[in-house]
């Protein structure tokens, strides 16, 4: 009853900032996990009647009924439903049902997903039809949890679902974000299989220096394109997005095997950089910035700098000393190189699919 009460009050906010605009609006989402493993996700929506009309075809204009909402239970599946895809564990929910209400003032839509165990993940890609200041507003009312409120919109249409005893707001304040940016880099094995094949054959420590500033420069670009809305990259994008760092992975560790002089490796590590930056920004944008654009990217960014670093700093003097033996060195950059090759090839093959 708690929860429903500060649900209602949260909803009543959001309706009177609806009557007072025109050109934008707001859909809600809440997500509930239930059953005695959590497998169940229930989840309803809230939107005003203009806005559903611009997914589905219904009248909008003051003479929507519930028996038309009844008729277009497909429309509702397709238009909504399909377009807000929710995972878990990186694998897809299972959509068992839907309904939809009319109220006095909105409309209700509801829905019941089977999910795996994992992290909840939706993707709100009925953002793209809207217009560019449509937000949805996505809370996670748990047992025993307060609400907290996560925010999608078309730049970053992709949000994490708080489980039990996690609160919305995952990630906060710059030091937050600075963790989470160490935290990506060392959990991202194919970010670390892209700058140990760099390094391989980086050379000289000022040649190394200008190797990882290009690279840095790079990423560092698409990000904050991606994070503040000039590129938007959805679903499907997002996807390919990966495939191309497993590319970039495969083309790195193609080149130490077969050639002796890598004079265009800064050229190439930058270009590179650029992919790698899309992919940082897809790990970012799942966390849901929300109102942290600024200190969320900039946090973000140093931290995967910070990664960075630590990486180039216990790995440049090993591999200092092997370059000093050529034999060893050649040895180990061919072996290296081909685990690099499988692993990127692997990588490719399975994003490539989906």
């Amino acid at each position: 009853m708690r929860n429903l009460c500060l649900g209602m009050v949260v909803l009543a906010a959001l309706w009177g900032s609806l009557a007072r605009a025109h050109d934008a609006d707001i859909l809600y989402a809440q997500a509930r996990r239930e059953g005695p493993d959590a497998s169940r996700v229930q989840e309803t929506v809230t939107l005003t009647a203009n806005t559903l009309a611009l997914l589905v075809p219904v009248d909008a204009h003051g003479s929507l009924t519930q028996a038309e909402l009844n008729a277009r239970a497909d429309a509702l599946s397709v238009g909504v439903w399909d377009a807000m895809p929710m995972t878990a564990g990186g694998k897809a929910c299972v959509r068992s049902g839907q309904r939809a209400w009319l109220r006095d003032a909105y409309v209700e839509l509801s829905a019941t997903f089977e999910c795996p165990p994992g992290p909840l993940r939706q993707t709100f890609r009925l953002l793209a039809v809207l217009p560019a200041n449509y937000r949805v507003v996505v809370g996670s009312f748990l047992e025993g949890d307060g609400p907290g409120a996560l925010f999608a919109d078309a730049a970053q249409p992709s949000v994490m679902l708080p489980g039990p005893g996690e609160s919305a707001s995952r990630v906060s304040g710059l030091g937050g974000w600075i963790s989470l940016g160490i935290h990506h880099i060392f959990s991202g094995v194919d970010h670390l299989a892209f700058l140990l094949a760099v390094l391989l054959v980086g050379g000289s420590f000022r040649r190394v220096l200008l190797l990882v500033t290009s690279f840095t420069v790079a990423h560092s670009l698409t990000l904050g394109a991606t994070a503040l809305g000039f590129v938007v990259l959805d679903g499907a994008r997002a996807r390919w997005v990966e495939a191309a760092i497993a590319a970039s992975i495969i083309y790195v560790a193609v080149e130490n095997l077969v050639l002796r002089r890598h004079e265009h490796r800064a050229l190439v590590t930058f270009l590179f950089g650029l992919v790698h930056g899309f992919g940082f920004a897809s790990a970012l944008r799942e966390q849901g910035l929300g109102q942290d654009v600024v200190s969320g990217l900039l946090g973000f960014n140093l931290g995967v700098e910070v990664g960075q670093a630590v990486v180039v700093a216990v790995l440049l003097p090993v591999l200092r000393m092997v370059q000093r033996r050529p034999t060893l060195h050649r040895r180990t950059v061919r072996f290296l190189s081909l685990g690099i090759l499988v692993a990127g090839g692997y990588w490719m093959v399975q994003r490539a699919l989906g």
